[in-house]
């Protein structure tokens, strides 16, 4: 699991290649990822906008933004976590994603938080020990 925390607020992401989905002939690997949104602060939050960046093995770049995550814009009180799991397709045996979400707390203020670079390996792509 990859964590970071910005602010009072904690990011996990959590990647797992789908082989049943993927069709490495056809240079298509499919992940799912989980997050996790843990309001550590003393002050209600909501997620307004999302924003990604997926680059495969090959120098593939996507960038992904918008609002909200999985079509909400959850709130989160004190101590709540939100949760949710999402998908990539690559076409590339390996990658990374990276991103952040734009938070806005009830006084109006607008901040973004990181999400941990992680990385997409499948079991297609050889490892070596550097």
């Amino acid at each position: 699991m990859y964590e970071s925390k910005t602010r009072d607020v904690i990011v996990r992401v959590e990647p797992e290649f789908l082989s049943e989905q993927s069709s490495p002939e056809d240079n298509r690997f499919i992940w799912a990822y989980t997050v996790e949104i843990e309001n550590k602060s003393a002050e209600d939050l909501q997620v307004i906008k999302r924003y990604w960046k997926i680059a495969d093995r090959n120098g593939q770049v996507q960038e992904v933004c918008g609002e909200g995550v999985v079509g909400e814009m959850p709130k989160l009180k004190p101590g709540e976590t939100f949760r949710y799991t999402s998908g990539a397709p690559l076409s590339a045996p390996s990658g990374i994603m990276m991103g952040s979400y734009g938070m806005k707390t009830e006084a109006g203020e607008e901040y973004d938080v990181a999400i941990p670079a992680f990385s997409l390996d499948s079991p297609f792509e050889p490892r070596s020990i550097n």
